[in-house]
């Protein structure tokens, strides 16, 4: 609501008629304000009443960047169905609830140990998951749990595995940093780690044939480790169908990245691989940048190396209050700006797609999913197979535990995805 300044008398003072202009202008500019606000609610209460609209084209919100692609021809609009948008706010918006509710569960001690959240961060999982085929796989870092959810992990699976019971996708032996999924390679602990063996996985893409590229996501932190520039040497050296994925949050744990990069710029830092810059806030910017990477490693061109730049809500981990390096005002302002489920929204509603009725029935429904999945995650039993599975074939004898004295018998319970 805007201040309505006093309107001046001739008797409050000798600059009467300055004060009168101050006065106008600030009259003016409210009823412009006012204005553009009703017509605002008007159309969206009109779309609310129709939601007839099934299909809009949207302007990408920041133009993208590129290094060394001097003749790309980077889209500028992205289109967009009802059904498509849909499921791309509900992917979002369970990835969020998923994350806060896990957020809850480590603060009633049902999860120990380290856990890394990915709120303010989702469109960059689903949008990239949009862009996917089915034969591409995905690799990423220790915040993995949107990552699970969109490569086909139930919130159950992700929940039950965070609170270490069998019910889990890893049978409660992965916790926050080891959830996996057909073509989902995994989070991995140790930071860029992961990288080598995202172009490891590039490579039997290559070997097959089967036109797949890996996603090979890190974050800001890991883009100064040195084995990722041995996985990128190693991926443009055979041109491998590899993207290089800098998910860029701006601060690695505690440290922003105007202090720890002597080039901040992540899609240049490729140097002989050509690279390209993103909006991670806006999900069709996410898809349509990641697609076109996509098309040209699919052609022999790769691998490309991609910077989302985003921007996480909570610190870096559980023990990380998030405020002692940044201002609570910052957060609020990239919240109340640039978060990604409420652009989506907005856009979809102001278009007539959708209406706040569909909007509230989603959120409504992922509530319920989420609370049914808590329960039934807190009530599983344990993990108990912790010797299960470490090797598709054992030719160690017993496994020894944890002292010299203690050993174990090796388990076979399920099956090596790459043996189907």
């Amino acid at each position: 609501m805007q201040v309505q300044p006093k309107k001046p008398t001739n008797h409050e003072g000798f600059c009467c008629s300055h004060q009168l202009i101050i006065y106008y202008i600030h009259h003016t500019q409210n009823m412009l304000l006012s204005n553009r606000m009703l017509v605002k609610m008007g159309q969206r209460l009109a779309a609310g009443a129709s939601s007839n609209c099934r299909h809009a084209s949207f302007e990408i919100s920041e133009p993208f960047k590129t290094y060394e692609l001097p003749d790309a021809k980077m889209p500028t609009k992205a289109s967009l169905t009802k059904e498509q948008g849909l499921q791309y706010y509900k992917d979002m918006q369970m990835i969020r609830r998923m994350e806060t509710m896990s957020s809850n569960l480590y603060k009633e001690k049902f999860i120990r140990g380290f856990l890394h959240l990915y709120s303010g961060q989702e469109a960059i999982a689903v949008g990239m998951k949009a862009a996917m085929e089915p034969q591409d796989s995905i690799i990423t870092s220790y915040r993995e749990h949107g990552w699970a959810y969109v490569m086909g992990v139930e919130p159950v699976g992700v929940l039950a595995e965070l609170t270490g019971r069998a019910l889990g996708c890893s049978r409660g032996k992965g916790g926050s940093m080891h959830m996996y999924a057909p073509n989902f390679y995994g989070g991995h602990g140790i930071v860029g780690a992961q990288c080598p063996l995202g172009a490891g996985v590039a490579f039997a893409h290559k070997y097959l044939e089967d036109k797949g590229v890996c996603l090979t996501l890190y974050g800001d932190g890991a883009a100064n480790q040195g084995q990722l520039y041995e996985a990128i040497n190693m991926a443009k050296l055979w041109n491998l169908p590899c993207l290089f994925i800098c998910e860029n949050n701006l601060y690695g744990m505690g440290t922003s990245t105007d202090r720890s990069a002597a080039n901040n710029e992540y899609y240049t830092r490729g140097h002989y691989i050509p690279g390209i810059q993103m909006d991670g806030m806006d999900v069709l910017a996410v898809r349509e940048g990641t697609r076109f990477a996509m098309d040209i490693c699919r052609e022999g061109k790769g691998p490309i190396m991609i910077e989302a730049k985003a921007y996480r809500y909570h610190g870096h981990s559980m023990s990380d209050p998030g405020t002692s390096y940044r201002t609570r005002e910052e957060v609020q302002k990239i919240r109340k700006s640039r978060d990604p489920i409420n652009q989506l929204k907005s856009r979809m509603l102001d278009s007539g797609m959708a209406s706040e009725a569909e909007f509230k029935g989603i959120d409504k429904e992922i509530k319920q999913i989420l609370e049914a999945a808590s329960k039934k995650a807190k009530e599983a039993p344990e993990a108990t197979d912790l010797y299960g599975d470490l090797y598709v074939k054992n030719l160690e004898g017993k496994l020894k535990g944890t002292t010299s004295m203690d050993y174990h018998d090796h388990q076979n319970i399920g099956k090596a995805c790459n043996l189907d």
